[in-house]
This record gives structure tokens, C-alpha cells and sequence, in this order.
């Protein structure tokens, strides 16, 4: 059995998965299977990734669901992914073609039973780094440092995936953050810092990164239920009015004013009450006006 799952949730990305394909085919070490979740696509994604594994060039699995949304596909992976490392790369990623030789050194040199996993660098399609390095000298690191800035790639021990609680699914709705279930673990566990990119990142126009408002829209109980549990762990007390306010927008969004009274801190979500309604209707602005300027366009 190999060491390290690639997962990769895909929804009408086969314009995309190619280069994903390629460069786990380049891969140095082989030490490795890839996962697709396949969450409802209807572009031929079946069909491309069949072929793939006619070629039998690399080690692929094929899950094809109805879509749920990034955290049902991941629910998803994390129930099937049978070895000890899995990590996740976007359907319009791709890795470095020392990625996986990488995780693998790290992990059997460094770990313990006090690690969860491995945090490593994004890069930009020309060679940026997304957001900062990790912190010199430090050889292991937690999930929550305010000293991590940007997207970072993570790598899972599968275990904690399994032993720690699912991402919630609320009908209708398709996000919930997965820094969720990294923070619980972040409670229990640290992880190894590796300062070298892992993944190369392209972030897609139609992707949540451009869509933020309109996600915040649609997936308001997903919103709330995050910003409730960052009110468990965040200590910042600026930190703290920012989740409590945005709190606050999603409940009203969600038509569950009522919650506002019963969330992890209670005081801080009724003094934000004032700024919450203003992010609210900021927020309906924002995505009334985009859905006119798409009519218009």
C-alpha cells in the first residue's frame, strides 16, 4: 500500500485536471495514489479519467457523487482514503515534480505520534509565494500561528481525518471552510513546518477566492457555523468582533436572528448586532450589484 493519498475534488474541471494528471506522472517518487472525487460533474470528467486509468501510468481511484460542495468531497475522500498521508490538490493545481519525494523524506525523518501532519508552501503559476513563508528555525508549528499568512498546503495524517468530526452538510448549501476540522485537530496535535512549495496554485475566476460575497450569500448556515466555532478558539479580541459580526450577517442571511443569542459567545454576537446588519446589507449590495453587472455584461 502507498504511503500518501492525493485526493482531488473536481467539478466540471476537465479543462483543468490534465496538468493535475501530468504533474503527478512526473512525480520523482511514485509512493503515492490519486483519489478523484468527482462531485456531479457533467463535462466528461468520467470519461477523461477512465481513460487515465487505462494507461495505468500512475495509481488512480474514481468516486463520482452527486455535488455536495469542497467539504462533502472531502467527507468523501476522508471515508474511502485507506493510507497513512492524504492531502488535497485542487482540480486546477498542480504539484512540483519533487512534491511528493518531499512529503514522504519529511514525514519518515520527522514525525511522531504528536504530529498530525505536514504544513507546506503554495507558489503562484509564476513562481510567487501565496502569503508568507513559515517562521525560520521552526521546526514544528501549530495550525493557528498568526504568523501562517495565505494559503498553505496541508498534509493529513488519515487517522485524526477519520477520528475527528465530518464537515456538516446543510441542505442546499455547498461550502463549509476546511480550516474546520484542522482546528479541532490543532487542539490535540502540532504539525511539521516545511518551508518548500508543495503545490502550485491558479486560482480560477469562477473559483470561491473571486466569489467571496456571493458565497457568503448562498451559504449562509455553512458561514455561520464556522464563525461559531472560531468563537471557541480565536483569543484576538479584534479578531473575536470580526467573527461576531460576521456571525451576526450570516444568521440574519439564514433568516435565524434568533441564534445570534445562543452562539459560543453570546455578549460579543448581541454587541455586534449593529455591525452584523451593516455587513448583511453590504453583503446584498455587493451581490445585487455583480448580478447586474453579469446582466450587463
Amino acid at each position: 500500500m502507498p504511503t500518501l493519498t492525493i485526493f482531488t475534488p473536481t467539478y466540471n474541471r476537465a479543462n483543468t485536471l490534465l496538468r493535475t494528471y501530468e504533474s503527478l506522472i512526473a512525480q520523482t517518487c511514485k509512493d503515492f495514489e490519486w483519489l478523484i472525487i468527482d462531485d456531479g460533474s457533467s463535462d466528461g470528467t468520467r470519461d477523461l479519467v477512465r481513460g487515465w486509468i487505462d494507461e495505468r501510468k500512475i495509481s488512480i481511484r474514481y468516486i463520482y457523487q452527486e455535488n455536495q460542495g469542497m467539504h462533502g468531497a472531502h467527507n468523501t475522500a476522508y471515508r474511502n482514503i485507506t493510507t497513512e498521508l492524504n492531502t488535497c490538490i485542487d482540480s486546477d493545481d498542480y504539484m512540483p515534480s519533487s512534491a511528493v519525494a518531499l512529503i514522504i523524506s519529511t514525514w519518515r525523518t520527522r514525525s511522531s505520534s504528536d504530529i498530525a501532519g505536514i504544513i507546506g508552501l503554495d507558489v503562484s503559476v509564476d513562481g510567487e509565494l501565496i502569503g508568507n513563508p513559515l517562521p525560520d528555525g521552526i521546526d514544528v508549528i501549530k495550525f493557528s500561528d498568526a504568523r501562517i499568512k495565505g494559503d498553505k498546503k496541508i498534509v493529513l495524517r488519515t487517522d485524526l481525518a477519520k477520528r475527528f468530526p465530518e464537515y456538516p452538510v446543510f441542505s442546499g448549501e455547498k461550502y463549509v471552510g476546511l480550516g474546520y476540522k484542522y482546528q479541532l485537530i490543532d487542539q490535540e496535535y502540532s504539525w511539521l513546518a516545511l518551508n518548500d512549495p508543495l503545490v502550485v496554485v491558479e486560482y480560477q475566476k469562477d473559483g470561491s477566492s473571486y466569489t467571496m460575497f456571493r458565497q457568503w450569500w448562498n451559504n449562509p448556515r455553512g458561514f455561520a457555523f464556522i464563525h461559531n466555532e472560531d468563537l471557541k478558539y480565536v483569543k484576538s479580541f479584534k479578531r473575536r468582533l470580526m467573527v461576531a459580526t460576521h456571525y451576526v450577517s450570516h444568521c440574519l442571511r439564514a433568516k435565524r436572528f434568533s441564534e445570534v443569542f445562543k452562539s459560543n459567545d453570546p455578549f460579543l454576537t448581541t454587541l455586534c448586532i449593529l455591525p452584523g446588519c451593516v455587513l448583511f446589507l453590504y453583503t446584498w449590495w455587493k451581490v445585487r450589484h455583480g448580478s447586474l453587472m453579469s446582466l450587463g455584461s
